[in-house]
């Protein structure tokens, strides 16, 4: 596949010649969280052939942003992680995120996929570092299918797919619910209310978990049709 280019020397430029084709960064984003195997892949991003798909994972791997592993046992099987570089997009892929709950996401659109495991970058993206000073505590979130944690440990953040080993605390919610938060239309801590999402665990650790995550409020972009 050639690769086309901006043909600047410029920064932002290249950086864009080396991810700026289309779904070169939800690969990244989709790595960002852990490394995935090729299937994986797949079914986090549907609409993304299998050839094309072949294709952007060799040109990130040619790039220096991608490389291949095999994963611990019991798997043992191939897969894709991140290099340094590619790590190093990190914060570049979260302000894009931040951005989008301000000015691009509103409601969601009908035949729009939805993948829970999305809301594992998400939390990063809203983490508040000073709300979780001294705090040690690990949350496990179970939405439908999807299972992942959070590890707060004294003003970081580390959010990884999967169960936690001892959770302090565990939120359960259906994916409707948590598309119905993204969409602003309601809260984690107003869920628990209404019985839509449960909550068990440590007390404290469940009555600070609203204060560690500041999102972004949608807000509608001037002379276009933006959040709601």
């Amino acid at each position: 596949m050639d690769q086309r280019s901006y043909n600047q020397f410029c920064a932002t430029a290249r950086t864009l010649d080396l991810v700026g084709e289309r779904w070169t960064l939800l690969l990244v984003r989709e790595l960002l969280t852990g490394p995935k195997r090729f299937g994986d892949l797949q079914h986090s991003l549907r609409g993304l052939g299998t050839g094309l798909l072949a294709a952007r994972m060799k040109h990130l791997e040619r790039e220096g942003l991608v490389r291949k592993i095999v994963l611990p046992a019991p798997a043992r099987t191939p897969a894709y992680a991140l290099t340094e570089a590619g790590e190093e997009l990190a914060p570049a892929v979260l302000a894009l995120a931040r951005w989008g709950m301000k000015w691009a996401m509103g409601e969601r659109r009908e035949g729009e996929a939805f993948h829970a495991g999305w809301a594992v970058l998400a939390l990063r993206v809203g983490f508040d570092p000073e709300a979780a000073v001294g705090m040690r505590t690990v949350y496990e979130f179970r939405v439908g299918d999807e299972v992942f944690h959070a590890r707060i440990d004294d003003g970081t953040i580390e959010t990884v797919h999967g169960p936690a080993q001892r959770p302090d605390a565990v939120i359960e919610m259906d994916d409707d619910v948590l598309v119905e938060m993204g969409e602003g239309k309601t809260t984690l801590g107003d869920a628990i209310k209404s019985g839509a999402a449960r909550a068990f665990g440590d007390l404290p650790a469940l009555g600070r978990l609203h204060g560690l995550f500041r999102f972004p409020q949608p807000e509608a972009r001037t002379g276009g049709q933006g959040a709601s």
